[in-house]
């Protein structure tokens, strides 16, 4: 007999162990879920929140295609591209002369726009792509002299500060002409076609319409900057302006 109540003894202690056991793993499953409701982090919390928005340090350096040239952002005063080229693309003109130059990588991507746009019935050509230190400064000056100082800022760059300089910029029209470099462009077939499919050839519209207050600038449908297609397509997605890419404060438009 006292065998048999030692045995069931220690039968009852073992099953008691294992019910300890068991609350305590219960106990230490259920602790991310108290904690969360304290402010600490859980597992499946971590899982489930949202990426913080990615910090972007703002590109000035004039070499990178994903340079920030703006109100804000000035090019060195002795900047110029070292590798200008002629891309193969028309122009409403025959001369090689500057203005029909790009900078290479930019110059391979509108060459592929270009093509892309003729296969679907747009006839696109080029109006005004690099521009040097000096043809900026006589650009400027000359819309000066006609609209005054401030009203030319809203729609001209302050040489140093205008993408032209860049050899990545480059404004562009219908085969015709019609419209080149004025407002009536944004009505266009040519201008539907650039906003829906330049952003798959590495462009962006640089200026879009009620984006006035960010870029400092009016809306022109006409140009096109080159940034590469990974950051194209970012901001085509998000439908916002390369200053929103890169997180800087709006620009005013009398600057």
């Amino acid at each position: 007999m006292n065998l048999r109540k030692k045995q069931l003894s220690a039968a009852l202690l073992s099953s008691m162990l294992v019910a300890s056991l068991l609350v305590g793993c219960d106990k230490e499953e259920a602790t991310p879920s108290a904690s969360s409701t304290s402010g600490e982090p859980t597992s499946t919390s971590i899982v489930a929140a949202s990426p913080s928005p990615e910090v972007r340090p703002v590109i000035t350096d004039p070499a990178s295609t994903a340079v920030l040239v703006n109100k804000e952002y000035a090019l060195p005063d002795d900047y110029s591209p070292d590798d200008l080229v002629y891309p193969d693309v028309p122009f409403l003109f025959k001369e090689k002369i500057e203005k029909r130059m790009m900078r290479k990588e930019a110059a391979a991507a509108l060459e592929k726009l270009f093509a892309a746009a003729k296969q679907d019935g747009i006839y696109l050509a080029g109006v005004s792509a690099y521009r040097s230190h000096a043809t900026q400064t006589a650009v400027f000056n000359r819309y000066v002299e006609k609209d005054g100082e401030e009203k030319a800022k809203t729609y001209s760059a302050v040489p140093g500060h205008s993408e032209h300089e860049t050899g990545l910029a480059i404004d562009v029209s219908g085969s015709d002409g019609k419209f080149a470099a004025e407002p009536g462009f944004a009505d266009t077939p040519e201008a539907e076609w650039l906003a829906a499919h330049a952003t798959e050839y590495g462009f962006i519209i640089r200026y879009p319409e009620g984006k006035e207050a960010i870029t400092g600038y009016t809306y022109e449908a006409w140009h096109l900057r080159y940034v590469g297609e990974e950051i194209s397509k970012e901001i085509g997605e998000k439908g916002i302006t390369l200053e929103e890419y890169y997180g800087t404060v709006p620009v005013s438009s009398g600057s």
